[in-house]
């Protein structure tokens, strides 16, 4: 239960924790039926609190625009990846050109945020497939890489997530996909290693055979 303390600023929850009084506005509210408008002037007002509680002089000419910076910034750009709307159309192509072999595209940008500390993951996403009579265009696969990085993320999951939505996407199993990135979980905070990566990776259809797999791997070291 939620009350409102004698400022009528917080609303003290029986935990003896207080969060913001907007809080309340999400309530019993499914977040799909919020729009864009109405998450930010949410999240902009929660980060105005959270940059009191810091400290922070919200009159400084530098500071005073933050809340509204970081509430467009997650919902219209790191994590509009959220927004289902927002997932790329894929356009199919048939396969005039008869090619078999695997079709590789690497070193897509990968940058999205760890969802244990919402810091950056960076890195490079590697894929390939087999074409089962139809091809995408290549502009798509770096829409799909970038529609699920662009939410909260772990690396295990954005692997899958990619593979699963490749071969929806491509009507074919054969897909491989190689993620290779930095966290800054580990390279700004605890440990503070800057120099380690973590390699994930999914290998389905064709892929799980020896001989496509290394050469796969062979052609994106």
């Amino acid at each position: 239960m939620f009350t409102i303390n004698s400022n009528g600023n917080y609303v003290e929850e029986t935990n003896g924790k207080f969060v913001p009084p907007l809080f309340n506005e999400l309530l019993g509210t499914n977040d799909s039926t919020l729009d864009d408008e109405a998450k930010m002037l949410l999240i902009s007002n929660h980060f105005k609190q959270i940059m009191l509680i810091l400290g922070l002089d919200l009159n400084d000419d530098s500071l005073k625009a933050t809340p509204d910076r970081v509430a467009k910034m997650y919902v219209k750009e790191l994590f509009s990846g959220l927004n289902a709307d927002n997932k790329p159309d894929v356009t199919l192509f048939e396969n005039k050109y008869r090619y078999n072999e695997m079709l590789i595209e690497k070193n897509i940008t990968v940058y999205s945020c760890c969802e244990h500390h919402f810091v950056p993951i960076i890195g490079k996403a590697h894929v390939a497939y087999f074409s089962s009579g139809k091809v995408i265009g290549l502009s798509k696969i770096n829409r799909i890489v970038q529609y699920y990085c662009k939410r909260p993320q772990v690396q295990e999951r954005l692997t899958e997530q990619i593979a699963g939505a490749l071969k929806e996407a491509l009507q074919t199993e054969d897909v491989a996909v190689v993620i290779d990135a930095a966290h800054l979980c580990v390279a700004s905070r605890g440990v503070s290693d800057v120099n380690s990566t973590t390699i994930t990776s999914h290998y389905s259809g064709k892929f799980r055979k020896e001989e496509p797999k290394r050469e796969f791997i062979s052609f994106i070291k």
